[in-house]
């Protein structure tokens, strides 16, 4: 195996997804003052960035044998508005040219990621169709080791780099949980992680385990394009919304017999598939015991310093691995406070202060009960990077009170929540009323959604 050696700092960076696209971007705004930077190389296994927008209709392993990275299916809408999302550096505005409703399908928001990275000469910096392997540290040199599979030539190779940025996610390793009996049920059981739409559930009775979003927008979908019935199965807290008729919600199964569902409140039910909406494993199998993050998901994982810095060796640095409210303008933050302190212009404290700033983050996370105390504590930590950094503020408060009325909106009405329409606040524009509703809205084409029917003729043929 080669080593490749050069004089000047190199960065790896694992994944490029929205968290390494953010990365790639902070060094380029730097580029584009005139400053140079380190080398940087980005290593992405699948054949095209943008992470789990990067839809797939694979399920299991990929064209060369990896396993599959996605979770996205046909029918994805954002679950989110997406003015709490927005990049404030490069608006919905400038991408679309005018307004569009706060609630985009994903091929428009995977568009939208694109139209920032496509403006810039980041593709120049990734290796697609390539896989990290195993990565070690050298205490002497203070460089990592990142061994490198090139999945299109099947070859192995290594190469030095002086920081390392872990940003592979983590949506993407299943939580699989087992239920006495269900080696004997006669129809389909997968996890979220392989649902790819809603189509092959039509008629049939379908049960999700789990109360997460996954599970609600999971639900939801399949109620909408004609399930018979959706039930929920939740092991400590429903989801607790007003459901509509078609969708129920019951406590945990305990164990199934054929085709029938045994519950912990004594109900019984038979169903014709079974979705595993259980969850995600924190899952790095190139890392080594010391430098892995071991954590379940949750608002602030232990061990990061201001969620960031891997606080035994800082030089590794992991993006995006918290659970979210804040999702692009978070990894974004992240991103510019991590790429200061590859430069230097941000010094870390020692690492006794660093272990006490985290244990006040992790005091404070332990006493969160309400969703609301969630989105403040996610919208301080956002507040507290921000200050770090010269990337582009934005109000966070105000982007914390649209969360806050997004949960009040699914409560409200889990069916129409999506017709609603909040204000930027990178530009002030209002966001336009969806040309149909949601619930009546069964194509999700970027075409369909920019173009109402009677316009289609004047779609531009670059569209």
């Amino acid at each position: 195996m080669n080593k490749k050696r050069t004089n000047k700092k190199r960065v790896g960076i694992i994944g490029a997804g929205p968290s390494g696209l953010a990365q790639l971007r902070a060094f380029e705004a730097l580029q584009n003052k005139g400053e140079e930077v380190p080398e940087i190389v980005c290593f992405e296994k699948q054949s095209n960035w943008g992470g789990m927008w990067n839809y797939t209709w694979r399920t299991g392993v990929g064209k060369y044998g990896e396993p599959i990275h996605g979770s996205m299916y046909k029918y994805l809408w954002s679950n989110g508005p997406k003015e709490c999302l927005e990049f404030s550096d490069y608006s919905f505005d400038e991408h679309f040219k005018k307004p569009i409703s706060s609630y985009p399908p994903r091929p428009v928001l995977f568009d939208y990621i694109q139209g920032r990275i496509k403006k810039s000469k980041a593709r120049e910096y990734i290796r697609f169709d390539t896989t990290a392997r195993w990565v070690s540290y050298d205490e002497k040199t203070k460089k990592f080791t990142l061994v490198l599979d090139d999945l299109k030539i099947d070859k192995t190779y290594s190469e030095e780099f002086d920081y390392l940025i872990v940003a592979s996610g983590h949506f993407s390793t299943p939580n699989m949980p087992y239920f006495k009996g269900i080696e004997n049920f006669p129809g389909t059981v997968i996890h979220a992680h392989d649902f790819r739409g809603a189509d092959q559930f039509k008629d049939q009775n379908l049960l999700l385990i789990g109360s997460s979003y996954s599970a609600e927008d999971i639900g939801v979908q399949c109620h909408k394009h004609g399930a018979k019935s959706v039930t929920l199965s939740y092991r400590s807290n429903p989801i607790g919304v007003a459901w509509p008729e078609g969708i129920k919600e019951l406590p945990l199964v305990t164990h199934f017999e054929n085709d029938t569902a045994y519950f912990k409140d004594g109900t019984t039910e038979k169903f014709d598939a079974v979705i595993m909406c259980t969850g995600y494993q924190h899952k790095f199998p190139f890392l080594p015991d010391e430098l892995r993050l071991k954590t379940k998901n949750n608002l602030y994982p232990d061990h990061l310093y201001k969620g960031i810095f891997f606080n035994k060796l800082p030089q590794l640095i992991y993006l995006g691995m918290q659970d979210q409210y804040y999702t692009f303008n978070m990894f974004d933050a992240q991103a510019w406070v991590a790429r200061d302190f590859m430069m230097g212009t941000y010094k870390l404290p020692e690492e006794n202060e660093r272990r006490l700033d985290m244990d006040k983050w992790l005091e404070r996370n332990d006493k969160l009960e309400t969703s609301f105390d969630h989105v403040d504590f996610q919208s301080d930590y956002i507040k507290d990077l921000l200050a770090l950094s010269d990337y582009p503020d934005f109000n966070v408060d105000t982007v914390g009170e649209m969360f806050k009325s997004w949960l009040k909106d699914k409560e409200e009405n889990i069916l129409t929540y999506r017709d609603k329409t909040y204000k930027s606040v990178v530009t002030g524009t209002m966001a336009a009323e969806h040309h149909t509703d949601w619930m009546d809205e069964l194509d999700d084409s970027k075409e369909r959604y920019l173009y109402e029917p009677e316009e289609e003729e004047a779609i531009p043929e670059n569209i």
